[in-house]
């Protein structure tokens, strides 16, 4: 239940995004884009089974044994801990595709400023 509530306050805030990139840039295909990548982000984040890769990263190649449910079934909530790794390699991926997007988004602005002298 908790991952509904947190998927359903990323998507609100994915609305707002997406208004206020349509208001300040005027332009329907950076909208779609920031949908696209926003989802893709928010699914990044809520929708892996985080019980499974929880579990050692050695194992993760493997199926779910019965020896791995007792300490599974103890857990709940969205997530216990961050590990180094995980941490490092969303930071990488995600502040890559904001830069990316930012500067995306901001393009056309900047354009719009030179040609008009400002």
């Amino acid at each position: 239940m908790a991952n509904d509530a947190a998927l359903r306050t990323s998507l609100v805030w994915l609305a707002v995004v997406m208004v206020v990139v349509g208001v300040w840039t005027l332009s329907f295909k950076k909208v779609i884009v920031t949908h696209a990548l926003g989802v893709l982000g928010i699914a990044g984040v809520l929708l892996p089974d985080w019980d499974y890769f929880d579990r050692d990263y050695s194992r993760w190649f493997s199926p779910v044994s019965e020896q791995d449910m007792p300490a599974l079934a103890q857990r709940s909530g969205f997530r216990h801990r961050i590990s180094p790794l995980r941490f490092v390699g969303y930071t990488t991926v995600y502040g890559y595709a904001l830069y990316k997007w930012w500067l995306f988004i901001s393009e056309r602005r900047t354009l719009e400023r030179v040609h008009a002298g400002v």
